[in-house]
């Protein structure tokens, strides 16, 4: 069975927590993890971008000069690609990056992210923030104590406005309700720190 260390909010290791094998000690599955992260990036992508080809470009209706005895290369229409002011060849149009994964290859890849944290020493758990109002000093001396690295992911059961504002002005710190947690965030953040409440609603999920 795997277990993390437990911590109060100054930082000291106060017990232990014994995980789900499930959830925290379950295979390693690569492949998933980097079909989910791919998949996550390409469905934040808006998709708007845009260029004008020659056919939306306003103007050129004329025929610039005659076809022949000019000296000059034929030219149909002053929008041409190759004619400043003109059309681009090729450009983007809007288009739909949203890529599909399968229930089941997400729960894979999360319980893969959740176990690569465990092993690699990279998660705690929380017994309690005690914030009752935001406090960026507070919350800074307790990364620091618990060396939570540049990038500390915070993982509520419930939400805490007191622990997000005193978060907000940490660069590098994120602070998730654990129904948003996903595998680019785990992945993407050196350490994990979760309430005792979001560790069960982990494992009762996707155990």
């Amino acid at each position: 069975m795997p277990v993390v260390k437990e911590v109060n909010f100054k930082g000291e290791v106060i017990g232990e927590v014994t995980l789900s094998d499930a959830v925290f000690g379950a295979p390693i599955h690569v492949p998933a993890m980097h079909q989910v992260v791919v998949a996550h990036l390409a469905n934040c992508r808006v998709g708007t971008h845009n260029t004008k080809d020659r056919g939306d470009v306003r103007g050129g209706g004329k025929k610039p000069w005659r076809q022949k005895h000019t000296g000059r290369a034929r030219a149909g229409s002053s929008r041409s690609p190759v004619w400043v002011g003109g059309g681009v060849a090729h450009g983007p149009h809007p288009r739909d990056y949203h890529q599909k994964v399968n229930k089941k290859v997400r729960r894979i890849a999360l319980r893969s992210a959740l176990t690569l944290k465990v092993q690699e020493e990279r998660m705690l758990v929380i017994d309690s923030f005690g914030l009752e109002a935001p406090k960026t000093k507070g919350m800074i001396e307790f990364l620091s104590a618990v060396q939570s690295g540049k990038k500390p992911l915070l993982v509520l059961h419930e939400t805490n406005m007191a622990v997000v504002k005193s978060a907000a002005n940490i660069p590098g710190a994120d602070v998730q309700h654990v129904d948003s947690v996903n595998v680019y965030d785990l992945l993407n953040h050196d350490q994990l720190i979760a309430t005792p409440e979001a560790v069960k609603k982990l494992e009762e999920v996707f155990g």
